[in-house]
């Protein structure tokens, strides 16, 4: 990846904004009516991420704001159309019920600099038939990377792994990587879904169930005994080695043995203690003892 020789630190103005240029690409007309990515996570390099994370709230706030004043002016009628000249060719926009869900993480890819965005967005989509049975999943990815801005799209039937999903749309990012990306790691599991295999091609990925408010990469049809955000896999770059976040409510095991919970509960508040494992190249990860990933590690290049 290039970068211009002297990085400038990213602004809260352009993370707002690229969150704003984001819900536009993503615009999902139906008939009556069209739909925006309800959920946002923001990708940064460490150091933005810890200059901007006391502020972390009133970013997240003002860009809900700046989200609805948007909606506001896609949806107001243009002249021709106050004037009865013509008719609106697009349903008007409807905000998520549940709100805009907006959220700030470290981007832990190689190659990352100081000034790099990356907004990845989810939009759940309705049952359509030429996606199978049941609904899909559009993911949005908008970065601005060395002052170049660039956006890609996937759609992910129900019931097909995000590296599936991403075989079958050569160059989509599937959880913000592209297919042709090498894995770091290889996961093999068994759902409600089937058999699947879920290549790894980023330095950190969220399993569990997902949902509203809560972004997965790797996401399991499965019983609510798994959490929406069960655990978190990352790859350290420099020695390769594999560790594991517990983040969930009943466990999870790595070759049988229980791993710490990284939660704590303190005066009624959850907190992430930031309690990570290491995981051999080879392991079985078990979760809640209701679904197990056959986990393996790549060579490294």
């Amino acid at each position: 990846m290039d970068h211009p020789a002297a990085s400038r630190p990213a602004t809260a103005r352009e993370i707002i904004q690229l969150i704003v240029a984001n819900m536009r690409e993503g615009l999902e007309p139906l008939h009556y009516s069209t739909l925006p990515p309800s959920i946002y996570h923001v990708y940064l390099h460490s150091d933005d991420l810890e200059r901007l994370r006391p502020i972390a709230r009133r970013i997240a706030d003002e860009a809900r704001q700046a989200l609805d004043e948007e909606v506001q002016r896609l949806n107001q009628a243009s002249l021709a159309e106050r004037f009865k000249l013509a008719r609106r060719t697009e349903p008007k926009i409807s905000p998520p019920e549940g709100g805009w869900q907006i959220e700030l993480f470290e981007n832990t890819d190689d190659g990352v600099e100081p000034g790099d965005i990356e907004v990845r967005s989810e939009l759940a989509l309705p049952a359509k038939t030429e996606y199978g049975a049941g609904s899909a999943t559009k993911r949005i990815a908008t970065r601005r990377m060395g002052g170049a801005e660039s956006t890609q799209k996937t759609i992910e039937p129900a019931g097909q792994s995000a590296a599936a999903a991403s075989a079958a749309a050569p160059g989509a990012a599937a959880g913000g990587s592209a297919s042709a990306s090498p894995a770091c790691a290889i996961i093999e599991y068994e759902d409600n879904g089937g058999r699947k295999s879920y290549r790894m091609t980023k330095e950190q990925i969220v399993v569990g169930r997902g949902g509203s408010g809560y972004w997965t990469d790797l996401k399991l049809d499965t019983l609510p005994d798994v959490s929406r955000e069960h655990f978190r896999l990352r790859r350290d770059a420099a020695s390769g080695q594999f560790f594991l976040k517990d983040l969930s409510r009943l466990g999870t095991t790595i070759n049988g043995e229980k791993a710490p919970s990284s939660i704590e509960f303190v005066d009624g508040e959850k907190r992430d203690r930031n309690l990570e494992v290491p995981v051999p190249p080879e392991a079985k990860i078990g979760l809640a003892g209701v679904v197990t990933l056959e986990f393996r590690a790549e060579p490294r290049p």
